[in-house]
């Protein structure tokens, strides 16, 4: 997962990622919410583990942004000393998926997450074979079908085509896309992403007949969108 920390103590912050890198995960810290608003204004991420209170705008006010501004509705979590009934009850009410009172333990927070983000994702996407519509994607054999018809991909494409799968009506941004199919390499440019792209949709036939379209948003990156193919058929007709 790609995973964005807002917290300004630098010991709970190199807390939060070491237990977070060592399970796998790309993290993004944060000190200031300036910074991370910045971030997530050219960027998506699979979660948001958020303090309360930061120096320059409390985390609660991050979430309002990021929730009616942005209408971004990434799962996001509380980790902060704040406990009372009220500022729970706040969070909540602001779009947190859940809240964690400090001190925490590694046990707890990556059981909170996993149980989160198995609740945000849709069930046909969480299972090893996804089948969606024409396409069986079998991750454990790295092969795709549609119609039943095998495609051929390179390591690359595959990797690519599940992660769009798996993100099915989000927008991704292109450093998301990078970072979760290629790593961190600083020697590979965004435009990597776009020539991938462009041959997943070509071999995939990522087409409103088949139940898809993959939609660009300048300057950012991709949704995968379902589409009705009837309704294309009745507009075509």
């Amino acid at each position: 997962m790609r995973i964005a920390i807002l917290e300004d103590d630098p010991t709970q912050k190199l807390l939060l990622t070491t237990w977070l890198r060592e399970a796998g995960n790309d993290v993004h810290e944060f000190a200031l919410t300036r910074e991370l608003q910045r971030f997530a204004a050219r960027e998506s991420v699979d979660l948001y583990l958020l303090d309360w209170m930061i120096p320059d705008i409390s985390g609660k006010d991050f979430l309002r942004w990021l929730r009616q501004e942005r209408r971004d509705d990434t799962p996001a979590i509380f980790v902060t000393s704040l406990d009372s009934e009220d500022d729970i009850v706040g969070g909540l009410a602001e779009g947190a998926d859940d809240f964690i009172v400090k001190p925490v333990s590694q046990r707890v927070l990556m059981s909170r997450i996993e149980t989160v983000l198995r609740r945000s994702k849709p069930r046909d996407v969480a299972e090893q074979i996804i089948t969606i519509g024409p396409y069986v994607v079998d991750p454990t054999r790295k092969s795709i079908k549609i119609h039943d018809e095998k495609i051929d991909l390179t390591e690359k494409e595959f990797e690519l085509a599940v992660f769009l799968f798996r993100n099915i009506g989000r927008l991704v941004s292109r450093g998301h896309m990078l970072e979760s199919v290629w790593g961190r390499n600083p020697d590979l440019a965004t435009r990597t992403v776009d020539t991938h792209i462009s041959r997943v949709r070509g071999k995939l036939k990522l087409r409103p007949e088949n139940g898809f379209r993959l939609v660009p948003t300048y300057n950012f990156g991709y949704r995968l969108e379902r589409v009705d193919p009837a309704d294309v058929e009745s507009v075509e007709a």
